[in-house]
């Protein structure tokens, strides 16, 4: 089992750092006691505790230290977790029921088991995938997604900053890899977490390995992509749609495709590979769309097939309108709009928009992919919120299929689940 690479050269963006200065957990546990409802909630799986649900703890702590759970009857184990004295979820859980010890083996054997949910993915059609999906594969609040030889590792607290070398371990012990990167959530990345100050971690670190370039490729379900695991949109790509971008290229042949919020160009590339007649790629992201016409070439496609629009969603949907332009599928696929409840009545309004708007720009017998990777958007809510804003505009809506999440998203728990996709028709 090899250490992880301390000694490669540094540069300014992938800064190696030596694991063994990282602060260590205290060796002695906090112990809690929890609300009724909170340990209902444990025993159900639920991996979340949050604050004002500690009626009890021996000690303050440090983030990253260890908060063991005893139920308030018979003061027995009941979970243990991360404690988190940033964040109002304050315990974020490691292992219920039956204690473990929380160490490199520990981490080897989850990671393992995440392994064996994505069996069937792994081929040699596709390379990458989300390796581990937070909570739900028993890692809270971080994920660890592979392009090929390269993983990418995300953190979303300080709490993982402590075991970060005992992951790292585990991870050489049980899945071949060449390359880790860090990705750190915007929070991480925050001047008020400091964290590149307290502890020498970077957004875009590369830490095992020797290539900084940041430009992976790697292959799903035959077509071949180029990510930039660095700089890109959360880890790079979104493998997430990958089931709803297959649907797609089963739908596109001899059609024309709107794909709005292109990004790297997932739908447009599958939309290539079904045979549609030409891709129109919609996106703000100038650096996203020249990676776009990469995946178009790499894959053997003619960009005189594509048209690629760099712009914003909203202002490049009005110019089509006006422009009188139809699609014969028009694919939505925006980011999380309700990224808190504060948010939602503006995230109902954006989604009512885009509705109104593709489906403005949809040909006779078109077909209209809606997505939503907005949490809080229930599904239920987000299919009603689709065909009542059709309705509103003047259309009829025939659902053709509903979708949810990927073999490698499993839903563990119920805010696990995010994603949500509608693919539907214009009733004649």
């Amino acid at each position: 089992m090899a250490e992880p690479t301390m000694d490669a050269t540094p540069t300014s963006e992938t800064a190696m750092i030596d694991l063994d200065q990282l602060p260590q957990r205290a060796e002695k546990n906090i112990s809690v006691r929890v609300k009724r409802a909170a340990e209902r909630a444990l025993r159900q799986g639920h991996p979340w505790v949050f604050e004002d649900s500690i009626v009890k703890q021996s000690h303050l702590g440090n983030g990253g230290d260890l908060a063991v759970i005893y139920d308030r009857a018979d003061n027995n184990f009941l979970a243990v977790g991360l404690y988190d004295p940033l964040s109002p979820i304050r315990i974020k859980v490691l292992q219920t029921l039956q204690p473990m010890r929380v160490n490199q083996g520990f981490f080897a054997d989850k990671l393992r088991v995440a392994q064996a949910k994505r069996q069937p993915l792994i081929s040699a059609e596709t390379t990458g995938f989300r390796l581990v999906y937070g909570e739900s594969d028993g890692f809270p609040a971080l994920i660890i997604d592979r392009y090929g030889n390269t993983l990418v590792l995300k953190l979303y607290t300080t709490a993982w900053i402590p075991h970060l070398r005992a992951l790292i371990l585990a991870l050489q012990e049980t899945v071949i890899f060449d390359n880790l990167v860090l990705r750190l959530s915007r929070a991480l990345q925050s001047d008020r977490l400091n964290v590149a100050k307290l502890f020498g971690l970077r957004d875009g670190q590369l830490l095992v390995g020797d290539d900084p370039s940041g430009q992976v490729e790697f292959v799903e379900n035959g077509l071949l992509f180029q990510a930039d695991v660095i700089k890109g949109h959360k880890t790079g790509f979104f493998f997430d749609q990958r089931d709803n971008r297959s649907k797609t290229r089963d739908l596109a042949k001899g059609r024309r495709v709107l794909d709005v919020f292109s990004y790297t160009g997932g739908f447009s590339v599958y939309a290539l590979a079904g045979g549609a007649r030409s891709v129109t790629a919609l996106d703000s992201s100038e650096p996203a769309l020249e990676t776009l016409k990469r995946n178009v070439e790499t894959n053997g496609f003619d960009m005189d097939q594509v048209d690629v629009i760099a712009a914003d969603a909203f202002e490049g949907l009005r110019g089509l309108i006006a422009a009188k332009r139809k699609f014969n599928l028009v694919i939505v696929d925006p980011p999380a709009f309700a990224n808190s409840r504060a948010s939602m009545r503006n995230a109902v309004l954006a989604y009512r928009r885009l509705v109104e708007m593709a489906l403005r720009l949809l040909a006779k017998d078109g077909i209209l992919v809606m997505a939503s990777c907005s949490s809080r958007i229930k599904a239920d809510m987000f299919y009603q919120l689709v065909t009542r804003s059709a309705a509103v505009a003047g259309f009829e809506l025939e659902t053709l299929e509903r979708s949810s999440h990927a073999l490698d998203h499993p839903i563990a728990f119920a805010e696990a689940e995010y994603l949500k996709a509608i693919f539907a028709k214009v009733s004649s």
